[in-house]
């Protein structure tokens, strides 16, 4: 660890001196107004596109049908570039910039994009947007501008923010096993208890074993946010969020909220009704767990089942989820965490500030509703195939082309479209079902949108460590419940006193 610290600590000095440089670069010419780069009469621009996280697929070349459609319609070539095989991605994009490989647009990883306004690496696109995206500027609402800007200490806007307009995860719930043990969806948590208890013992996948696991979860506590929410605790993936409790906006790792929340999931660890090896699973495992019928409650998103579903069902054809709506709890008002607008999705590095206006050109292309049906379709053969005079999307391969995108905009809307289109029809009803018992439970936190130059100087809050360490060890049994105390102590005195201060200057900030 130690190690690690010295050499992100490199990175920082190096990313520093770079930006720095490059800025000065910048400065040394006429720089008050970005070039179009294609002008009549010109040849057409190329534009480079960072994006990590890319599904099965090939990186589309120059010649690819995807990249000359939008080539023909705005005179720019859109070039993908992404990490390498088995990469992460944090550390990928530290060196990119540090070695001065600039994209000409790039979507952030882990905060970096604080590092990069900081030392005036990023461009400001206040002026840029409505001149050269305009659809971008037009479609994301004025509040997420608005969070954005209190994200630097000038109030301008250095990224193009993602914007949610509907929940995207949900807690889950095979419904054949519900069926199955003749048990109604629970309305308690008492009733939810005895739910995975049944799950537990009475054999709901049918194979003759009890191998069942009632519920599950990742790593660190990961990805089993359905067990906090009932508590009203504000969790993302399993992150602890900050909200209001007690009247001011906090972090809800140190809520009696939290704590009441580890005393109920250490209850279930000790009866075998939360997966044992919880604080083991890679996401691999974890994923193969839910896939093999053996997971009957869990927490994911619900417009990614159709390849879980198509898994599930080959040992049990007839698997159905259901989204499950939290369970009551007395003195606690549950509701899944929703963050709709503010998280960063685009931004320009100051060194490319002369293909500027292409680069938010191209962007401005994936916003504009006119493309929608070739942002959803793409080209026929490649991403879709007409049947019966109706566009059906094929499925990925590890040989087919990536699609091009760059709209991070979710309404209803879009994603009852992305439903229809990425569903066979005896399945969209439920995926809707799922979103809509989602949507009634979700909620908004104070905290959406929260810049992470709160936590400078003080990276081990803004990791969790401290968090996951007292949660790991005090749900296996390890460390007493009263342990949750010391944490809270712990958590304050190495720098969360100081981070909330931090963050209600933000938050008040935001309310005005």
């Amino acid at each position: 660890m130690q190690r690690k610290r010295t050499w992100m600590g490199f990175l920082a000095i190096l990313i520093l001196s770079v930006l720095t440089a490059c800025s000065n670069d910048e400065q040394a010419g006429d720089t008050d107004n970005p070039s179009d780069g294609n002008n009549a009469g010109e040849e057409s621009a190329t534009v480079t596109v960072f994006k990590s996280h890319m599904g099965k697929g090939t990186i589309p070349d120059s010649d690819d049908p995807h990249v000359q459609y939008v080539k023909e319609k705005i005179g720019v070539e859109y070039e993908l570039i992404t990490t390498p095989p088995g990469s992460e991605p944090a550390e990928y994009i530290n060196l990119m910039i540090a070695s001065e490989d600039f994209p000409d647009i790039l979507r952030p990883i882990g905060g970096v994009e604080q590092t990069i306004i900081n030392q005036g690496g990023a461009l400001a696109l206040d002026d840029l947007l409505p001149k050269y995206a305009p659809h971008v500027w037009e479609r994301i609402p004025d509040e997420a501008w608005d969070i954005v800007r209190t994200a630097s200490s000038d109030g301008k806007i250095y990224y193009v923010p993602q914007v949610y307009l509907v929940p995207s995860r949900a807690a889950l719930l095979r419904q054949d096993w519900l069926d199955k043990i003749g048990m109604e969806m629970p309305q308690t948590l008492d009733e939810y208890k005895e739910m995975l208890i049944a799950f537990r013992d009475q054999d709901p996948n049918g194979n003759g074993k009890q191998d069942e696991l009632p519920t599950t979860g990742r790593e660190f506590g990961r990805w089993m946010d359905h067990l906090f929410s009932m508590f009203g605790v504000a969790m993302w993936e399993g992150y602890p969020e900050w909200d209001i409790y007690n009247g001011d906006i906090n972090y809800a790792g140190t809520s009696e909220n939290m704590k009441a929340a580890i005393a109920f999931i250490r209850e279930l660890y000790e009866e075998d009704l939360l997966d044992n090896e919880t604080f083991l699973n890679k996401g691999d495992v974890w994923q193969a767990k839910v896939n093999n019928n053996l997971v009957g409650s869990w927490y994911h998103l619900p417009a990614n089942l159709r390849d879980k579903l198509a898994a599930m069902r080959e040992e049990a054809p007839d698997a159905y989820v259901s989204g499950m709506p939290l369970p009551e709890v007395e003195g606690f008002d549950g509701f899944i965490t929703q963050k709709s607008m503010g998280l960063p999705e685009w931004l320009i590095p100051t060194a490319s500030e002369d293909n500027a206006a292409n680069a938010l050109k191209l962007l401005d292309f994936f916003y504009d509703p006119e493309n929608a049906d070739f942002i959803q379709y793409g080209i026929e053969g490649a991403q879709h195939e007409v049947v019966d005079g109706e566009k059906v999307l094929l499925p990925a391969t590890d040989e087919t082309p990536l699609p091009l995108g760059m709209l991070n905009f979710q309404t209803e809307e879009s994603m009852d479209i992305r439903i229809d289109n990425s569903f066979p029809e005896e399945d969209q009803q439920m995926i809707k079902d799922i979103f809509d018992v989602a949507t009634a439970d979700a909620r908004r936190i104070a905290g959406d949108g929260l810049p992470s130059t709160v936590y400078q100087g003080y990276p081990d809050i803004q990791s969790h460590k401290l968090f996951q360490e007292y949660l790991t060890k005090i749900v296996i049994g390890e460390w007493p419940l009263d342990k949750f105390d010391e944490f809270v102590e712990k958590w304050k005195q190495s720098g969360g006193e100081e981070v909330t201060k931090r963050v209600q200057e933000w938050y008040d900030k935001v309310e005005q």
